[in-house]
């Protein structure tokens, strides 16, 4: 399998859990209980950053190479813009189908939050990315990442990405010891002067987060320039790192447990928690993060070449659901396929909360049709390729 098909099958992977868990029915739905989160603090929402930043790095890092820094920063800048006008073509979506559904401004007040379409302010501020409704968190923080990758890709062309991790390791920390807190919390209090007093709403602490994209621009970025040479790094004979992976994930495992099910004492979460918070990715959801990672790219790469049949059966598993057509088919459209995810979600919680709660026989139904449906827009990108449909028929 290509080294572009894992990825694509990895974000397909990421997408298809990041659907199940946002969707939101009365009583719950059992189906979100099948997730590596509830195993490990790593989470399908920090795959997909990593994996967006590690594209972003290999593609756009060949293309400054061979076109120069202004011919990729102009290719990136204008894949944002393209991001952001998906990013407000949804916002806008959801809000007239808030207009046209009967219950609508009811059923979604917390999720939006009491947005309408006549309310400038709010409209500013969503357009700003200082007011996120529900499940618009990851799509803005990637836009602003991906704004800002250029200048992090031309420094690691030019042989400095030691410096863009220690750079990206420091904001992480300053994101740690809450310092965006000196300009947030005025913003804070500026924007709670509107009627409904939200102010600022973000899921995800920028200069926490940050850490992950960029992690995946410099590996992405530095494999471009073919200056790793990975199956040297996960080599099937050297599993020191490896073991060391799995000891860190293993370690995690009971806490994520207790943690998940309320039954650390409350001795210890007083303290654990100050380093679990997960809006501003804590130092476990960083070395966790770091140690799954690593973990999952040894089976995918240095796995099937290990002498023991185990460890290859092992390896098999991964790569065998990675190379699901279907997972790679969401993969390969990720960005247009996660705004549809938003807009389904929102329907799917509308419908349950117009008839009430459904058994779990009948969310489950609901579950496996929004997973068919959210393969429709990459089915409508790749229609020729599927059916031999012409994207644009010729003039007769």
């Amino acid at each position: 399998m290509k080294r572009l098909d894992v990825i694509d099958g990895m974000r397909g992977y990421f997408l298809v859990f990041m659907l199940i868990n946002h969707l939101v029915f009365t009583g719950g739905l059992w189906l979100v209980q099948i997730n590596h989160r509830n195993l490990a603090f790593v989470e399908d929402a920090q795959g997909f950053v990593f994996l967006s930043g590690l594209l972003t790095g290999m593609v756009y890092a060949r293309k400054m190479m061979k076109d120069g820094y202004a011919v990729g920063r102009d290719r990136v800048w204008s894949r944002a813009l393209e991001l952001y006008r998906y990013a407000m073509g949804v916002v806008l979506a959801i809000l007239v189908l808030q207009l046209l559904l009967p219950g609508a401004a009811g059923i979604w007040q917390n999720w939006l939050g009491g947005t309408h379409l006549d309310n400038v302010a709010r409209l500013s501020a969503i357009g700003a990315f200082l007011f996120q409704p529900t499940f618009m968190d990851i799509l803005p923080q990637y836009i602003i990442y991906l704004a800002l990758s250029p200048m992090v890709i031309w420094l690691c062309i030019n042989g400095r990405w030691a410096a863009v991790a220690i750079a990206s390791l420091l904001i992480w920390l300053a994101g740690q010891l809450g310092l965006h807190r000196a300009l947030t919390y005025p913003l804070n209090e500026w924007l709670a002067g509107a009627p409904d007093k939200e102010g600022l709403r973000a899921s995800f602490n920028l200069l926490g987060w940050q850490i992950v994209f960029f992690a995946g621009v410099v590996a992405g970025s530095l494999t471009s320039m073919k200056r790793i040479d990975w199956k040297q790094v996960f080599n099937p004979e050297d599993t020191f790192l490896a073991k060391m992976a799995l000891a860190v994930c293993l370690f995690f495992l009971p806490l994520r447990i207790l943690t998940a099910h309320e039954l650390m004492p409350g001795v210890v979460l007083e303290k654990f928690g100050m380093m679990e918070v997960r809006a501003d990715f804590g130092l476990v959801y960083l070395v966790n993060f770091a140690a799954a990672a690593y973990g999952l790219s040894w089976l995918l790469i240095a796995g099937p070449r290990h002498v023991n049949p185990i460890v290859r059966k092992i390896a098999s598993v991964p790569t065998g659901v990675f190379s699901l057509s279907y997972l790679q088919l969401l993969g390969r459209h990720s960005l247009q396929i996660y705004v549809w995810h938003v807009l389904i979600a929102y329907l799917v919680f509308y419908v349950d909360g117009r008839v009430g709660e459904l058994s779990q026989l009948t969310k489950t139904i609901v579950a496996i049709g929004s997973l068919a449906l959210l393969s429709l827009p990459a089915i409508y990108r790749e229609r020729e390729k599927l059916f031999g449909v012409p994207a644009t028929q010729p003039a007769r």
